[in-house]
């Protein structure tokens, strides 16, 4: 799945952070715990320079628990960079974030001036939700759908920190196919955007591999469906997802299947580790790398061309 999703909003808050980012102190990126590497900003670690960065896994409740840790971790493996998972569902965790920020700044936190934090995220990771949590009173506007703010916001938290808020923001292009499906499959896209089916069999493959045993629980499998297409028929028969003729609706199934997958009612899900990134991370530059390959040979048969006497 190639995703492209610029609008004008969004390359307004681009700007906006990159002007911001010499006023602050420190840098919180809010990410889905589920996909950590797909709901990040690529454009930040080229832009924060040496800012010190807090990698908030949200939705916590939702991921595989150990596979956050995974990724916990792996952050914290990072120059200037620290990891924490947090859950919307469990407000009073949240005050770990303001801790964490006197931390990485203690000799902010010693003195008289305020700490002055950027906190960003792409749409729909739950960044509203946290602020207003944070923030005890209602600051910015949450949805389910994704590009709910709009503007940038200046919320001071308590004597020592201030956040600036900017709206969600996606990168240009999403390089990687498999991401675009996991940004998908989450809901960190429109639904318009996409084709549930499409997503859907992504969603099921994946799961079928890494969670065969929760679908056999949720959906009282007899035995495992040997593939995708199998796997959402079997769940169409089962929840009454037919056409005329006793027919599967895939359209049907697929929005049940990915509703349930995102409220976590087929229970903690991660849709990606570190070691699956990191080999996805080399499969996309092999891809990059042939395609300027290509792209170079086509100009040089272009030019042989032009050069034929006539």
């Amino acid at each position: 799945m190639s995703i492209q999703w610029y609008p004008g909003h969004m390359n307004k808050a681009r700007k906006q952070i990159i002007e911001l980012l010499p006023q602050v102190d420190l840098v919180i990126e809010v990410t889905d715990a589920r996909i950590p590497y797909s709901s990040e900003n690529p454009l930040l670690a080229s832009i924060r320079g040496d800012k010190p960065c807090i990698k908030v896994l949200t939705k916590s409740d939702l991921a595989d628990p150990a596979i956050t840790t995974l990724w916990v971790n792996y952050f914290d493996e990072m120059k200037g960079v620290k990891g924490i998972a947090l859950s919307t569902e469990q407000p009073a965790q949240m005050r770990q974030l303001l801790d964490l920020c006197r931390k990485m700044l203690p000799e902010k936190d010693k003195g008289l001036q305020s700490i002055k934090a950027l906190i960003m995220g792409i749409p729909n990771v739950g960044k509203s939700t946290l602020i207003n949590i944070l923030a005890d009173k209602v600051i910015a506007k949450t949805g389910n759908e994704p590009a709910v703010t709009k503007g940038q916001q200046r919320i001071k938290l308590d004597d020592s920190i201030v956040l600036f808020d900017t709206p969600g923001m996606l990168w240009p292009k999403v390089e990687n196919p498999n991401s675009g499906y996991r940004l998908a499959a989450s809901g960190a896209i429109k639904d318009t955007a996409m084709e549930y089916e499409d997503v859907a069999f992504y969603a099921a493959k994946y799961l079928l591999e890494a969670y065969p045993e929760r679908l056999q629980e949720r959906y009282q499998l007899d035995r495992l469906p040997y593939n995708e297409l199998e796997l959402l028929e079997t769940i169409g028969k089962k929840r009454g997802c037919l056409r005329a003729g006793g027919r599967v609706d895939l359209n049907k199934v697929s929005v049940l299947f990915l509703n349930e997958m995102r409220s976590g009612t087929l229970g903690p899900i991660s849709l990606e580790t570190p070691t699956m990134m990191a080999r996805e991370e080399i499969e996309v530059l092999r891809v990059e790398e042939e395609k300027v390959r290509k792209e170079a040979e086509r100009k040089e048969r272009y030019q042989r061309g032009k050069r034929k006497p006539q």
